[in-house]
């Protein structure tokens, strides 16, 4: 018994072939941003462990920095870590003298986390150095393609928020 095989529709076909392209296309992506990804934190992390902080306590004094007073429920939705991260992390800050708790006049139930005079002498003296790192560590890309790269990123981002 002899078979035959049917042709494929050539327009199934490029179907096939476009959604397999698509899918080696985002799975290249995915391995590029992941290694782009370790290689800036991990120069990142190092600039920011040359000054005496770890990247959680880096980032939160970054933010009380550039944003004031900031109530510690929120620092964690901020900086993407969780709610004991926070709490250990803003311990060992206040303990350092680089920031305090203020209550909230308003609302017994809020606490703010507040900069410091040490915090904001420290952050001034190393912000500067940490930028300029970061431009060092952006140095592959120009001013258009940073723009371009962040627009982009934004939108995978977004796109995969939504899911």
């Amino acid at each position: 018994m002899t078979e035959q095989r049917q042709a494929a529709d050539p327009e199934e076909t490029g179907a096939i072939e476009a959604d397999a392209a698509e899918e080696n296309a985002s799975l290249k992506l995915f391995v590029i941003l992941s290694k782009a990804y370790k290689n800036v934190m991990d120069r990142a992390v190092k600039d920011m462990k040359k000054h005496g902080l770890s990247p959680s306590e880096f980032t939160i004094l970054e933010v009380l920095y550039n944003k004031g007073r900031f109530p510690l429920q929120q620092i964690g939705e901020k900086i993407l870590i969780t709610s004991g991260s926070v709490t250990y992390n803003i311990d060992k800050l206040e303990k350092r003298e680089l920031l305090k708790r203020v209550p909230s006049p308003n609302d017994r139930r809020v606490i703010y986390a507040e900069i410091t005079e040490n915090g904001r002498a420290l952050f001034d003296e190393i912000f500067p150095q940490h930028a300029a790192e970061v431009r060092r560590i952006m140095g592959g890309l120009n001013a258009q393609e940073t723009e371009a790269a962040s627009e982009l990123l934004k939108k995978l981002g977004k796109g995969a928020e939504r899911g």
